[in-house]
């Protein structure tokens, strides 16, 4: 069954991982998925996979956006979400692929975007549930921010994870920090997102829309702590004890935060 998103563009950001950005290309195909336009933003891949990407190029006829040389994640996002000309955009970083029930729950959140103009987010993925969910329709439920809440999970209602944003995204929220660490980026744009009082929807059923495959070949370019998967007692103890300092210094930085123009 063909599905038409003539309004969407599927914008992937790639380095460095041509099998990985073929994969999620071939996957959306057999899906059925057609969206108005697909953009490709790749951050100066090394010749082999530039190689393979201009290939790919031809066979999905995807608009492609290079940089003469490597800056990172951040502004890889920015050249993409710039090339966008529909009024939604679906960004997925090269190594997710969708599975077989993506479909029918993206076609849900196209309604939910098209006919509800406060959301400004949809997640499909994430590695941990938001601690804050207030339930809404389909399967999805509004992130809710509360300044109270002792989880620092509550700041990550924007991630870089798969999700569907409104093309006019940067003008209220500013464009995307271009910082030398990747998860600083993420954290940025978050903080922003909360201070601009962005509303965004998270699908409960966090991990069945998306996979992540890193394969030996491709391995992932981004180092995300795992101090929260760790069963060490020394380990579990110093986050007991780092935790609440954290929360204080996310306070404190989205108490003082100013957008990225």
């Amino acid at each position: 069954m063909n599905r038409s998103y003539p309004d969407t563009t599927l914008l992937i950001t790639h380095y460095n991982r041509s099998q990985s950005l073929e994969r999620l290309l071939k996957t959306f195909r057999e899906l059925g998925c057609q969206f108005g336009a697909i953009v490709v933003s790749d951050d100066n891949s090394k010749p082999e996979h530039f190689l393979r990407v201009k290939e790919l190029e031809k066979e999905f006829q995807f608009e492609l956006v290079t940089t003469p040389v490597n800056k990172r994640l951040g502004h890889n996002i920015n050249k993409g979400q710039d090339a966008v000309k529909t009024p939604l955009t679906l960004y997925v970083q090269e190594d997710f692929q969708p599975t077989e029930k993506f479909p029918e729950h993206f076609d849900h959140a196209l309604t939910l975007m098209r006919t509800e103009p406060e959301w400004d987010l949809i997640r499909f993925y994430a590695y941990f549930k938001h601690p804050n969910l207030k339930p809404h329709t389909y399967g999805f439920s509004e992130m809710i921010f509360s300044w109270l809440d002792p989880d620092h999970l509550k700041f990550y209602v924007y991630s870089d994870h798969p999700h569907l944003r409104r093309s006019t995204f940067f003008e209220k929220f500013g464009r995307y920090a271009e910082l030398g660490n990747m998860n600083d980026g993420e954290f940025h744009m978050a903080l922003s997102f909360i201070k601009n009082k962005g509303r965004a929807l998270f699908f409960e059923d966090y991990s069945s829309l998306f996979y992540q495959k890193n394969s030996s070949s491709e391995p992932s370019t981004i180092d995300r702590p795992d101090w929260r998967t760790r069963k060490n007692p020394l380990i579990q103890g110093l986050r007991m004890l780092y935790l609440p300092v954290r929360w204080l210094k996310n306070t404190a930085q989205l108490i003082f935060f100013k957008t990225q123009n």
